[in-house]
């Protein structure tokens, strides 16, 4: 039995006025925040790499030291900028698709309040010292429950109306529930079993599964289930396959989680582990294969639309560059090819390709195609946007 995925004609011919049930102004604060931490985090980024090229004159000033800045840099891309982008999508998507609002309006400007406040306060506390020695899970102590009480609301505010759905339950949908349960389990997983439940090498194996189901199940989930939404909507057409949007999922679900050793190949953890790692990730550059072809099939006939339609351009290049990460990382998790590029840069390009060029084009994508209908106005200027 075939899952139906979102079309034009499932959107565009509501039982009831989603105008309605959409707070768009809630959705522009969220992309406002989203852009904000952006410019922030790409700031710090440049001020850790100016020490590379030996150009630093900020020696002797603690709270602006590089290694501080890094983290702080990591941190607002992933939880600023991705996650307060994707949320402002959710409160686009989630109310179409199911025919009602979320479960509280003030409960959704409480969250967004209350998320500003762990990622302003996860930033303050690593400036001050108290990152914790965990990569992407450098959060300080004190604000890791917080951060994971908001996930939990984020879910139950999102959940309500997707349990309450009737009729067909859209692929996007799939993903979206999906990601808050990997989330939620995830950021538990890395922010607390390897700081007081195991240590050594379990402790290096732990956060390795952190570092990688970070982005495998939390924002992977939420740029797919997006583009299996406005990719439909932007053609006019149904997806090419459903059966290989069936494919995708269950791909993702079943190999993504079983990665994250790849971060830690010729390490003391078990060589079992880490042959399973990079079967695992081979097998999914087969995962996002089916799911690229998915979607360069829906393009076929209306390949016009590259040219002349914005988001869809920011759309298929984050695909195309999708694609290549994952072929990349496909050949840097074989331990020839680790020989070469172990300890080299190449590692953190690959990081930079996957968040810069797939999330962050697909996010300015939906942006492009929202922020007019959010505010009424069309674009000041369609050559800036080119």
């Amino acid at each position: 039995m075939s899952v139906p995925v979102v079309d034009s004609s499932a959107v565009q011919e509501p039982l009831v006025d989603v105008d309605k049930l959409v707070d768009r102004k809630i959705v522009l604060y969220y992309f406002i925040a989203a852009l904000t931490y952006m410019v922030i985090s790409m700031l710090g980024g440049l001020l850790m790499a100016l020490q590379l090229i030996r150009c630093n004159d900020l020696h002797g000033i603690e709270l602006l030291s590089p290694g501080r800045w890094r983290m702080v840099h990591t941190n607002a891309i992933a939880y600023g900028f991705l996650a307060n982008a994707f949320l402002g999508m959710l409160h686009w998507v989630v109310p179409r698709l199911t025919m009602r609002p979320v479960l509280n309006k003030p409960f959704s400007y409480f969250i967004f309040i209350a998320w500003q406040v762990v990622v302003l306060s996860t930033a303050v506390g690593i400036l001050l010292g108290q990152a914790q020695a965990l990569e992407w899970g450098e959060t300080p102590v004190w604000i890791d429950p917080l951060a994971q009480l908001g996930l939990l609301l984020v879910a139950i505010n999102f959940m309500a109306p997707i349990i309450k759905a009737r009729g067909p339950m859209y692929v996007t949908l799939w993903y979206f529930m999906a990601m808050f349960v990997w989330t939620f389990l995830t950021y538990a997983m890395g922010n607390f079993v390897p700081q007081y439940v195991v240590c050594g090498t379990n402790a290096g194996a732990v956060g390795g599964l952190f570092i990688h189901d970070l982005v495998g199940l939390f924002v992977t989930p939420l740029g797919w289930g997006a583009m299996y939404y406005f990719v439909p909507i932007l053609l006019k057409k149904p997806i090419w396959s459903h059966g290989l949007s069936l494919v995708g999922f269950w791909g993702l679900a079943f190999f993504y989680p079983l990665q994250g050793i790849h971060h830690f190949l010729y390490t003391p953890i078990p060589m079992f582990l880490q042959y399973g790692a990079v079967v695992s990730t081979i097998a999914v550059e087969f995962v996002v294969a089916t799911v690229i072809v998915n979607f360069f099939g829906t393009l076929y006939g209306s390949g016009r639309e590259v040219v002349t339609n914005l988001p869809i351009r920011w759309f298929y290049t984050g695909m195309i560059l999708y694609f290549i990460t994952c072929f990349q990382c496909a050949l840097q998790v074989t331990l020839t090819f680790q020989e070469l590029i172990h300890f080299t840069d190449w590692v953190v390009g690959h990081a930079h390709l996957v968040m810069f060029g797939v999330f962050s084009q697909w996010l300015f994508g939906i942006m492009t195609y929202l922020i007019p209908r959010i505010t009424g106005k069309p674009w000041y200027s369609r050559k800036l946007c080119e």
